[in-house]
């Protein structure tokens, strides 16, 4: 009778440590497995919600590409030389890096459009040291068409 009281309670005692050993991961998978860090599938929730975040979250374009993509109309529109492409893709580059630092800044959302607005007089002013007479009218006008076409989006 002894022996049959044991067994069944070391049966217990087995299935219970198995049972709780199943809830916390540590059922034969270990940490890659279905338990994760020991607290049931809870990791594998986390690591789809780290996914879903990275599948959000948009590329960035590097800078070199749009300013290679400005540089692209300037050149042809107002036929510059190799120095005042050199030039002109240098404040670009500057100031459009200025601009990503300034978005990203934790300001409020009208201390942003101010300071953008300020960063590109500043990046104009630049841009026209560079420019002949003609130049300049030319790059003012794209610049009003730039304008005109954001205004309408």
């Amino acid at each position: 009778m002894k022996t049959i009281k044991l067994f069944f309670v070391l049966t217990v005692i087995l299935l219970c440590s198995i049972t709780a050993s199943a809830q916390y991961g540590n059922n034969g998978y270990g940490n890659n497995g279905y338990g994760g860090g020991g607290y049931g599938s809870n990791n594998g929730r986390m690591s789809q919600m780290n996914q879903s975040r990275d599948i959000e979250k948009p590329k960035e374009i590097p800078v070199e590409v749009t300013v290679g993509k400005i540089m692209e109309k300037l050149k042809t529109e107002l036929l510059l030389d190799q120095l005042q492409e050199i030039a002109i893709s240098n404040v670009l580059i500057e100031s459009i890096r200025s601009q990503g630092i300034l978005l990203k800044a934790e300001t409020g959302q009208e201390q942003k459009i101010k300071e953008i607005q300020a960063l590109s007089e500043v990046t104009d002013r630049k841009v026209n040291e560079f420019l002949n007479e003609d130049q300049k009218k030319k790059y003012k006008a794209l610049n009003e068409q730039s304008n005109k076409s954001r205004r309408k989006r």
